[in-house]
């Protein structure tokens, strides 16, 4: 015998799953147009690899090895980073929102 109750979890967790992943495609996108922009034969200024240490400092970091980082690549931890913290404080004042209004009916 099939229990609603169990069945409604499993549709509430699939619909999560494919809201997650929707969030991770748009943002992604949206991302990659941001801070890749046309792929072509050579890096552009934003795309070139810089070495150095921490924080911009141009010393190797303390092991000896320098530190490459893909400018690219901080933009797109960044625009995530920000597209996350962006989607967290509209949803969170979406949740807001239809609680108060579920206490109002």
């Amino acid at each position: 015998k099939l229990d609603p109750g169990l069945i409604m979890e499993q549709v509430k967790v699939q619909i999560a799953v494919a809201n997650a992943q929707e969030l991770l495609q748009r943002m992604t996108d949206k991302c990659f147009r941001k801070c890749i922009g046309k792929p072509g034969g050579a890096l552009d200024n934003s795309e070139q690899v810089r070495t150095g240490g921490r924080s911009g400092d141009p010393r190797p970091p303390s092991s000896g090895r320098p530190l490459r980082l893909c400018v690219s690549q901080k933009c797109i931890a960044m625009c995530m980073d920000r597209y996350m913290d962006s989607w967290n404080t509209v949803s969170r004042a979406y949740n807001s929102r239809l609680q108060r209004e579920r206490a109002n009916m």
